[in-house]
């Protein structure tokens, strides 16, 4: 991978021209790649991905790390080429020039984010809390807990960043846990490597290719997060220079964890147990050697799941706010509290959505969702790298080989499709969240029509 040598010095768009303050150095975004990723994807769904493809887990997250790469791999080049904070939105812009196709990829990005906290919210009222209590029926959890996080995202930015900076630590240290019982199974003799190998499916080779692609889309959902790092590009230092390395980094880190999680818990861990959780890595603890207390991981999952929605939460209302300010949403969207100064009105907006998700799917289906959503988003992402080859800027930035990106749109498309053996209510979800955002853009623009002529 290479430099690109289209300019000698730098532009306004790799210096220091942002009003916003650069105070993200390069090991500060590694740590926040790393904890956009980790989170709800390994806690709540290694069981739903184990229980399409048997106890081969480790195989859909082998790939999903690879597809992850190449996708990263375009972000990077954008990110260098225009470090500014808008992300997919802005690269589809500035590639294709279609408002409406850039409202689509903004707002799949913004449900993706609500779909992801409804996972995490099911994830949340599911076997984690059930080491402590099963009083209240889960679906009812899981709205009191979307409540509580619009809340916290509604008390100020300041609050929601501390508790996400200690929740972070928290679910690293979960998954250390899973990696030491993993390791002391392995030393001890302990385990089944014999499951490794097997496959759910059995008989035609297309039954397995399935299999395997829909243990790989639902699996998928576990390495999203890196793309939201490319919006902190006007806060980080020298972004051209830092975000290659921290991408990387992070992806490389988070995919290496998961796979090495998928292995121990399939070795631990029959994959029919593991289905049939809500808290798969509960299962794996359980069935360790270490004498590790159940609840205190419980206790770190909740928090770990707690962490990925807020992050989605505090995500899609910014989101939300942003498109109302740009005239692309109704301007109400874009109200924010007086004292507070958080986006009230996205908040509750998205929060609304959030209910409606948590009351209507499953960890499985809202997972799918999310990584639904966002492969389309990556897909266009991808193809917008080679589209926007053309276009020159006034400084050196990271270009990938025109091979990666070829692969990832194909990868993407892949992934997305009926191959992957992706249930309909998945396509329905996501079709109906589509539906609402075309309503209120068109609303909108009915609505600026009538002011105009007026």
């Amino acid at each position: 991978m290479s430099a690109s040598a289209s300019g000698a010095t730098a532009s306004p768009e790799g210096g220091d021209d942002s009003p916003l303050r650069r105070a993200i150095g390069p090991k500060l975004l590694v740590l926040f790649v790393i904890g956009d990723i980790l989170g709800t994807g390994i806690y709540a769904t290694t069981g739903k991905v184990a229980g399409k493809v048997g106890g081969a887990l480790w195989l859909p997250f082998v790939i999903g790390f690879v597809v992850a790469l190449l996708t990263a791999a375009s972000y990077v080049e954008l990110v260098g080429k225009y470090p500014k904070a808008a992300g997919a939105a802005l690269y589809t812009q500035k590639a294709f020039k279609v408002p409406f196709l850039t409202f689509i990829v903004a707002f799949m990005v913004m449900c993706s984010g609500l779909s992801s906290a409804s996972a995490a919210a099911r994830a949340f009222s599911g076997d984690y809390l059930g080491e402590f209590t099963d009083v209240l029926p889960p679906t009812l959890v899981a709205i009191l807990f979307i409540l509580a996080l619009a809340a916290l995202a509604l008390r100020g930015v300041s609050e929601s960043v501390k508790t996400n900076v200690v929740l972070t630590l928290v679910e690293v240290t979960g998954l250390l846990v899973i990696l030491a019982i993993g390791a002391w199974a392995v030393l001890s003799g302990d385990g089944e490597p014999s499951r490794l190998g097997e496959f759910q499916a059995e008989g035609a080779s297309h039954a397995l290719i399935t299999s395997v692609l829909g243990a790989t889309a639902l699996g998928f959902f576990a390495f999203v997060g890196f793309e939201d790092s490319v919006n902190m590009a006007e806060e980080t230092k020298d972004p051209v220079r830092t975000f290659p390395r921290a991408i990387f980094i992070g992806v490389a880190v988070t995919g290496t964890i998961y796979v090495l999680v998928a292995l121990v818990s399939s070795l631990l861990v029959d994959y029919r147990v593991l289905e049939d959780s809500t808290g798969p890595l509960l299962e794996v603890v359980k069935a360790g050697g270490l004498d590790f207390p159940p609840k205190l991981f419980a206790l770190i999952a909740l928090f770990a799941v707690t962490n990925s929605a807020l992050i989605n939460i505090m995500m899609a209302s910014r989101l939300c706010y942003g498109m109302a300010n740009e005239r692309i949403l109704p301007r109400a969207l874009g109200r924010v509290l007086p004292r507070r100064r958080t986006p009230v009105v996205g908040i509750v907006f998205v929060t609304l959505l959030a209910i409606g998700l948590v009351s209507t799917g499953e960890i499985a289906g809202l997972g799918d969702t999310t990584a639904f959503l966002l492969l389309c988003v990556f897909a266009v992402v991808n193809v917008a790298v080679l589209v926007l080859r053309h276009d020159r800027v006034g400084h050196e930035h990271f270009r990938t080989p025109t091979a990666l990106p070829v692969l990832g749109a194909i990868t993407c498309l892949v992934l997305a499709s009926p191959l992957s053996d992706r249930p309909a209510d998945v396509y329905i979800r996501a079709g109906v969240l589509l539906a609402v955002g075309v309503g209120l853009w068109g609303l909108n623009k009915l609505v600026m029509k009538a002011r105009h002529e007026a």
